[in-house]
């Protein structure tokens, strides 16, 4: 069953090229409204939990590394469709692949630095959103 909720996070790279502002008004202009929203920082122990589900692959460790290596901005946004809408509007993993248009395309500038997160499925948004929020932060 879908849901109209996502989860996202502007990754460590989009937060230091000032890029917090733009990405938020490309989530808003797209039709998404903001449901709860955090400014904070990963430490290493953090990342690595949030990113188990990678932990065997080899990019692992440089994935925990980059992603405690800065401020991030986590957010859940609501929307009919807001998962594939979301997906949509991020673009591809690599911003040398994504839609011109794309938050990737315009903001990333590699396909390990690149600019957001999102939520593939209805599951993981819930468990993402669950990581980084309360029931009581949530509007």
């Amino acid at each position: 069953m879908s849901t109209n909720r996502t989860f996202t996070m502007i990754k460590p790279d989009g937060v230091a090229n000032g890029h917090i502002g733009a990405i938020i008004n490309d989530i808003t202009a797209a039709g998404f409204k903001i449901i709860a929203l955090k400014y904070t920082k990963l430490t290493s122990e953090k990342a690595g939990e949030f990113y188990a589900v990678h932990s065997a692959r080899p990019f692992y460790n440089d994935l925990v590394s980059f992603m405690s290596s800065g401020p991030i901005v986590a957010a859940i946004l609501e929307k009919d469709n807001a998962i594939e809408d979301f997906r949509t509007l991020i673009g591809a993993t690599n911003p040398a692949e994504a839609a011109k248009g794309t938050i990737r395309q315009k903001y990333a500038k590699s396909i390990d630095a690149n600019a957001v997160h999102g939520s593939d499925s209805d599951e993981n948004a819930q468990i993402e959103g669950d990581f980084f929020f309360t029931a009581d932060e949530r509007f």
